[in-house]
């Protein structure tokens, strides 16, 4: 009778040892059982390691802040594999034909643009209507800059991005990918 317990420590002394998750006190004394973490580091992106991409996007026809989301996405680099919330690793993006933009319902007349001199009374207003008039790409930065990081990233996110109201911007040289819009997810 007083066998049978010594046989059965014994036999779950083994299986203890031989168990690759075992609890014993001893186990994580011993690396080899462990999992290799090293194979599961996060890699950051950085300067030197962001590969940055010239791409371009027309603009007309296309609703405005539906186009102003996207267009902060390729900014912020969220499309990548390596996005990085804290690297500028996104794309230089050039927009052209930014003057033939829609605003959908009656935004065109009722949505108002504030700014202020600084001075009393110099709080000034405009609708998109007449800043479309006078300045065509305003419009388009404005809502594209709303949509990024206010700090110092979105600042230098911002410098990414080219406007121009017409089908024609000087940057041939870097030779643009046209990129429609229901591509970018």
């Amino acid at each position: 009778m007083k066998l049978i317990p010594w046989i059965f420590r014994v036999v779950w002394k083994l299986v203890l040892s031989l168990h690759p998750f075992s609890m014993r006190k001893d186990s994580f004394k011993n690396d080899k059982k462990r999992m290799n973490t090293l194979s599961y580091k996060t890699i950051s992106a950085n300067a030197a390691t962001v590969t940055k991409d010239w791409v371009l996007i027309d603009a007309e026809d296309q609703i405005l802040g539906r186009l102003a989301a996207k267009v902060a996405m390729l900014l912020k680099g969220k499309t990548k594999t390596n996005y990085t919330p804290h690297v500028d690793c996104g794309d230089n993006v050039i927009i052209i034909n930014a003057a033939k933009v829609k605003l959908t319902g009656k935004k065109i007349q009722d949505k108002v643009y504030l700014s202020h001199s600084g001075y009393p009374g110099g709080q000034k207003e405009i609708n998109p209507g007449k800043l479309l008039v006078s300045k065509p790409t305003a419009v388009v930065e404005k809502a594209i800059k709303g949509m990024l990081p206010k700090n110092r990233l979105g600042r230098d996110l911002f410098r990414n991005l080219y406007v121009y109201p017409g089908p024609d911007h000087p940057h041939q040289a870097q030779q643009p990918k046209p990129m429609k819009l229901t591509s970018i997810k």
